[in-house]
This record gives C-alpha cells, sequence and structure tokens, in this order.
C-alpha cells in the first residue's frame, strides 16, 4: 500500500542552482502531517521555471520508502 506526504516549498532561481551544481544534494521539507522528508534535489528539475520552484506538491512512496511519484498539486 502506497503512502503520501503533501509539502509545499519556495527556492528561488539562484538557491536551485546549488542544487544543480550538485554542491547541495538533497532537499528537506517538512510535510503537512509533521513528517520531515529528505530527497534528491534533482526529483524537483521538472518543476523548475525562471522564478526557481514553488507550490504545493505531494509525494507518494511504497512501504519501503521508496518514490512512486512526485506531483505538483
Amino acid at each position: 500500500m502506497s503512502q503520501k506526504a503533501r509539502f509545499s516549498i519556495k527556492i528561488s532561481s539562484e538557491q536551485y542552482l546549488a542544487y544543480y551544481q550538485r554542491s547541495v544534494n538533497n532537499v528537506s521539507v517538512v510535510a503537512t502531517d509533521g513528517r520531515r522528508i529528505q530527497f534528491p534535489a534533482k526529483l524537483l528539475q521538472k518543476f523548475v521555471t525562471h522564478d526557481g520552484i514553488e507550490g504545493a506538491f505531494e509525494m507518494e512512496f511504497d512501504d519501503q520508502h521508496k518514490l512512486i511519484e512526485l506531483r505538483k498539486l
């Protein structure tokens, strides 16, 4: 059975550049239910705009905490 976690994030394009250049590898967020979630920054790459990344997201993962899907809400 899969689990879901929702979170909001705001990363400027300058901040994301550090992730893109691999000086920072992981993003850490607090889900709306209070869980802290850490995941590879590269998962956000498809959501980057000229302004960076901003919005609400939902992450779905399996019982072994393996990512199934990350989607923007």
